[in-house]
């Protein structure tokens, strides 16, 4: 049999990679023979039975590449319409609604697993066929980078694919013929998928773990948060304890990431956030400072950049694989003025919620004052929504339409990591390591050496206080706090290694180590006790009764910033997953977070009571449950 050979990457991303239909029995055991049908056009230079050529392989990997445009619309929207920040309008269309009701159907079209099935197919082909051994004249694996970055995109792919579908047919050989079409494979579950990636991505040669192929490093998946990710969610299968040394190298993982990114550099989160204007304490309720920070920030490159990984669209539909998000969460021309999903009450209320601390500096002299309730165009508590989302009502054609802007999707590209998410889950991964005093401190005041020194390590016993020296660092010439002074300046920069690090709190809701209401509860207790001889000695049952007590704050302040900052950009419906999983009652938990869209006193009749439920499913069970 012969299959078509691509000859350009032009050709290769315009192809829509679409293998077949799936067709699983419902058994333990799956045939797959119209899963992976054997005359297609898009199993890429699969008549070679080696790749060795270099235009081959870079041809091959950007064909792979082009393959991830079928599942990125649909990764933001299975993410965000089925969590509790998004609501939908009466422009939605039937198949977003069958999301967010979880009664998707065979021909939604939001529901083919065979697109993932595609990237991973091609993945399974380039790595059984590149040849890894392959040197230059000077020692270097030619092709080593190309497998270490595809064998991510596969781990990735795999880990959406199980996410959305719960239990999947797992194969990891490429399906080149009729008789492997039709082989028995086995079904895998979340953890089982997570335990096979953690070990296949173990190994790798290190030096070649941060080389990118070619069109460049944006569009690929860094191998260390693809392992924080994986430990992250294998440990939230196990529960808050018994998944601790999993966290741990979850942590581990998003640490070396931004060690990692700059080399002997910085990698800090950064001095951007909206605040309110000041003079000595004093402000004018109605407009805030940078407002557009966001979708400025979100785009921003260079080599400390906030964007870390994102797909592409083409420029028009014609061209082939085109971006629809922007039509979906604004009104534009193209969907008459109406947008599909907007802002959801439960988002409004979260935001309303906090207290945005505001500070002055004057001759050294510091004023608190905090924002009001009721303003206006959703302008209390945090700014970030009111800074992201915008109304107005306009005459177009004579006809009196309200417009909806939702500036993180002002572009046709599909942005999928970036610096800020890396940041919050090591958080989360951090206190559920037993860290929830390191983990507050990315949310309040950012993360330095000496943060770490002065607010950190004089509150741990020693077993804590040898994890973090052993493993944290961000050291002063790199890293530095954001001072009072400096944040009520209302200045920032995304660049520069001089006060750029600041909590990731503050980026919405004003300066956090000076707000009261915002404070890590009994965070100046070092759990001494006296004895009658005045010898003092360290508590060990009152230091753990305290932390757990930690653990539980750190981890719903990370669950609130989690929508505060990422609303909209699909993450949220798979965050609430991974903290349901880690409750005591996983189904209620998912089920009041889901209803909770409607605002505190409704409820979107959503039953998620069975886990099952939580999953897409194809054809009667033949994929999902």
């Amino acid at each position: 049999m012969t299959h078509k050979i691509c000859k350009t990457a032009k050709e290769l991303t315009g192809l829509l990679f679409v293998l077949c239909s799936l067709l699983f029995s419902a058994a333990l055991n799956v045939a797959c023979g119209d899963f992976f049908e054997q005359e297609s056009d898009h199993l890429i230079f699969a008549d070679k039975d080696h790749l060795t050529n270099w235009s081959d392989t870079v041809f091959s990997v950007t064909g792979i590449l082009g393959q991830l445009q079928n599942i990125a619309d649909r990764t933001i929207l299975l993410g965000e319409v089925r969590g509790d920040l998004v609501t939908l309008t009466d422009n939605a269309s039937a198949d977003l609604r069958e999301l967010a009701t979880f009664s998707v159907s065979d021909d939604n079209k939001y529901n083919h697993p065979s697109d993932y099935y595609s990237v991973i197919n091609n993945c399974n082909y380039y790595i059984a066929n590149v040849d890894t051994a392959l040197r230059s004249n000077r020692g270097d694996y030619i092709f080593m980078k190309e497998y270490i970055a595809v064998k991510s995109i596969r781990a990735w792919t795999y880990l959406q694919l199980v996410l959305n579908y719960g239990s999947v047919p797992f194969v990891t050989e490429p399906v080149l013929t009729k008789d492997a079409s039709e082989a028995n494979y086995p079904r895998y579950e979340l953890a089982q998928v997570c335990q096979y990636f953690i070990d296949d991505l173990t190994g790798l040669p290190e030096t070649y773990e941060t080389q990118y192929p070619s069109p460049g490093n944006y569009y690929f998946f860094p191998i260390d948060i693809v392992r924080g990710d994986l430990y992250l969610w294998l440990g939230s299968t196990m529960g808050t304890e018994g998944g601790k040394s999993y966290f741990e190298k979850a942590a581990q993982a998003y640490l070396r990431f931004i060690k990692r990114r700059n080399e002997n550099s910085y990698y800090a989160t950064s001095s951007v956030r909206v605040m309110w204007p000041t003079s000595q304490g004093t402000t004018n309720w109605y407009m805030a400072y940078d407002l557009d920070y966001i979708s400025s920030f979100l785009l921003s490159l260079g080599h400390d950049a906030e964007l870390i990984t994102a797909v592409l669209s083409n420029s028009t539909p014609a061209q082939g694989y085109y971006c629809r998000l922007p039509e979906l969460f604004n009104s534009t021309e193209e969907n008459d003025y109406k947008a599909s999903i907007t802002p959801s009450q439960r988002i409004i209320e979260l935001s309303e919620a906090q207290t945005n601390c505001v500070v002055s500096s004057n001759a050294g002299n510091v004023i608190v004052t905090y924002s009001p309730s009721g303003l206006s165009n959703y302008m209390s508590g945090d700014l970030r929504l009111s800074s992201v989302w915008s109304k107005r009502e306009r005459t177009i054609n004579n006809n009196r339409v309200e417009e909806q802007e939702i500036s993180k999707y002002d572009s046709r590209f599909v942005r999928l990591y970036r610096r800020t998410l890396v940041y919050l889950r090591l958080a989360e991964a951090l206190n559920l390591a037993g860290q929830p005093r390191l983990a507050y401190k990315i949310l309040e005041r950012g993360l330095t050496d000496k943060v770490i020194s002065d607010e950190v390590y004089p509150y741990l016993n020693t077993a804590d206080s040898t994890w973090v020296k052993a493993n944290v660092s961000f050291p002063a010439a790199f890293y530095e706090t954001i001072d009072v002074s400096e944040f009520s300046r209302g200045l920032y920069s995304i660049s520069g290694n001089t006060l750029n690090t600041l909590g990731l709190h503050s980026r919405g809701s004003g300066y956090s180590p000076l707000n009261e209401y915002y404070k890590l509860d009994y965070a100046d207790s070092i759990c001494v006790s006296m004895q009658p001889d005045s010898t003092r000695f360290f508590n060990d049952a009152a230091y753990q009764s305290i932390k757990k007590r930690q653990m539980e704050q750190v981890d719903s302040l990370i669950l609130n910033e989690e929508a505060l900052e990422f609303s909209f950009e699909g993450y949220r419906y798979h965050d609430l997953m991974r903290f349901a999983m880690r409750s005591d009652n996983p189904g209620k938990f998912l089920t009041d977070a889901v209803n909770r869209r409607g605002g505190k006193d409704t409820s979107a009749g959503i039953d998620l009571t069975n886990p099952h439920n939580w999953y897409l499913r194809w054809g009667n069970g033949k994929i999902g449950y």
